[in-house]
């Protein structure tokens, strides 16, 4: 069945669903600025570890979606802005540890363990509405009950995307981590730089 459902989808549909999740993945956002940070603050080792936080996160979102809940936040509006007012709080909150942070590596800008900036990431990523959005809503469209069942299009669909993604933000953290002691010595820029750019998509989840 999974094969059949797999062959089932028009070329153009899985080309224009890749473009789509490429886009997203390299649209700097809170997943984007955190393994970043966390690869300049810990290096590879830490950056990876982020990447792989946030992917992980991903698979929450891809596997809620196929369950039905999709469904259900296009019914109950307000479930979604539950999250999206947690996922603001927590980007703020990241956002003040930038701005307050004075020391040589910038621990409040990211992390320098590789466990804090995995769990940091899993939970920068679950409590990113705009991932859940693109999960949620944008997937299912690529779906087509005339292939196969939906639940299994959308996994298919979803890790179509976790893959695409997963090696994007695998070299982000990567090449963070490698210019990471050029990086330091500008600490204090750079913590001002994160703290803003939280601190903005912190409001622009409140706004829209």
């Amino acid at each position: 069945m999974f094969w059949q459902v797999l062959t089932g989808f028009e070329t153009s549909v899985l080309v224009t669903f890749v473009l789509a999740g490429l886009l997203l993945n390299i649209t700097p956002g809170a997943d984007f600025i955190f393994i970043t940070a966390s690869g300049i603050s810990g290096g590879p080792k830490a950056g990876i570890a982020a990447a792989v936080g946030v992917n992980l996160g991903v698979v929450v979102h891809i596997a809620m979606a196929a369950a039905g809940v999709s469904a259900l936040l296009l019914a109950y509006p307000a479930a979604y802005d539950a999250i999206r007012y947690v996922g603001a709080a927590y980007l703020l909150y990241i956002a003040w540890q930038a701005w307050t942070d004075r020391s040589a590596l910038g621990k409040g800008r990211a992390t320098q363990s590789a466990r804090a900036a995995l769990r940091r990431g899993f939970i920068t990523n679950v409590l990113n509405p705009k991932t859940a959005l693109f999960v949620f809503a944008f997937i299912p469209q690529f779906t087509d009950p005339a292939i196969g069942v939906v639940w299994m299009q959308i996994l298919i669909l979803g890790g179509i995307f976790l893959i695409n993604g997963f090696l994007f933000v695998l070299v982000l953290g990567t090449t963070a981590g490698l210019f990471s002691k050029f990086l330091r010595v500008r600490v204090r820029v750079l913590n001002t730089i994160t703290a803003i750019l939280f601190g903005g998509l912190a409001a622009r989840l409140i706004i829209d």
